[in-house]
């Protein structure tokens, strides 16, 4: 019996090929706009682009409730983080916790300036762990202070939100006018990391926004919602970025990669990511929220974010991301939480805010689709930006 032959220029053959190459585009934007990819031996090389690093694991700490604990072996919890122009700081922290059955990912911003252990009882702002223990520190610091098992990372740079998000041609946001000017102001230090011009927004409105203009959207933290808004902006991207990324042709997504893959630092090897399997096309973005919950900016003058208290917040993240209404925090959160009261004097009793912007995927990537945009009525002013 002779070997079938292929029409490699049927209908059929080329969609089967480009539902392999969206594939690839869809497993790295569920794990922060560009994190690991499954792939096919075409396109296997292409992995080479992403540093890969190894961890001492050794230096990597669980509590020992959460390495025992049965509802967190039903999911696949993945630290995603952004580093900033300098690589030194993790301004975005992101729990990416995927549900191994339904295939629904839900995600969880650690504010950056949230108090916690960052490592050998040093307590201090989350984004603090990473610059002064390195990955290990960063990893050990969430699983530490909040029950986690977490021993995967993906790591990128500002500037692969803004070539990703260019090689899409852009995607559609909507801003207030005190949000486009904080915006614009924002661009001028984006486009020089990204070595991209942009555009001004004159006012207000819904514009399809290319890289730069939507990276700085995402920095965003004045105007009203702090740090609390600004981890909702990013989360949004993330939502838009993958409902475009399903229209995009094969061009557009190998060129993505080839751009978007040197960026990449992870611990996730080649072998692992191909585990996978086909079922990462299924995957979809459920609910997203911030951490902490409750909290309070401390009075020292340092403005940490207080979860008021971590105890009480992290049992709260338990049900969010695994619906585990039976968990009890461990003695090891129980004591981080007391040690956090003791200094701060923020205790059960204290008045605290619930500011925190909770929303579906399915929310944030139709979010300003029933505005008319602003661009096609107001032309953008050019500009090289503000000092």
């Amino acid at each position: 019996m002779g070997k079938r032959q292929v029409d490699k220029k049927s209908a059929a053959y080329k969609k089967y090929r480009r539902r392999k190459i969206l594939f690839v585009v869809e497993v790295i934007l569920l794990l922060l706009v560009c994190g690991v990819a499954y792939v096919y031996i075409q396109v296997d090389s292409k992995l080479n682009l992403m540093e890969t690093e190894k961890l001492d694991e050794k230096k990597v700490v669980v509590n020992k409730t959460a390495e025992t604990n049965p509802t967190l072996k039903g999911y696949m919890n993945i630290a995603l983080f952004g580093v900033d122009e300098k690589k030194e700081n993790t301004d975005t922290i992101i729990i990416a916790s995927i549900n191994n059955d339904t295939k629904v990912v839900n995600l969880v911003s650690i504010y950056r300036d949230t108090l916690l252990n960052i490592g050998e009882d040093r307590y201090g702002k989350a984004n603090s762990s990473y610059p002064n223990g390195g990955m290990e520190w960063a990893l050990s610091m969430l699983n530490t202070n909040l029950d986690m098992d977490i021993s995967k990372y993906v790591m990128v740079d500002f500037s692969a939100l803004t070539d990703i998000i260019d090689e899409l041609g852009g995607i559609e946001l909507t801003v207030t006018d005190e949000e486009a000017e904080h915006l614009s102001n924002y661009c001028v230090s984006v486009s020089k990391v990204a070595e991209k011009d942009y555009e001004r927004l004159p006012s207000g409105g819904t514009y399809l926004m290319d890289g730069v203009q939507a990276t700085a959207y995402c920095r965003i933290r004045y105007g009203g919602g702090n740090d609390y808004k600004r981890t909702l902006r990013q989360r949004e991207v993330i939502a838009k970025i993958v409902d475009k990324a399903k229209s995009a042709d094969i061009g557009t997504l190998n060129k993505m990669m080839d751009e978007v893959f040197p960026k990449i630092s992870t611990n996730i090897s080649k072998s692992e990511i191909l585990s996978m399997g086909m079922s990462m096309l299924s995957y979809k973005i459920g609910e997203t929220t911030g951490f902490p919950f409750w909290h309070r900016t401390s009075e020292d003058g340092k403005y940490n974010e207080v979860p008021v208290t971590l105890e009480k917040n992290v049992d709260q993240l338990h049900i969010f991301l695994f619906g585990d209404e039976d968990y009890e925090p461990s003695d090891d959160v129980v004591e981080r939480s007391n040690y956090i009261i003791n200094q701060t004097g923020f205790s059960e009793d204290t008045t605290v805010s619930d500011e925190n912007y909770q929303s579906s995927g399915d929310e944030l990537s139709e979010k300003g689709q029933e505005s008319e945009s602003a661009s096609d009525t107001e032309e953008s002013e050019s500009s090289s930006g503000e000092q």
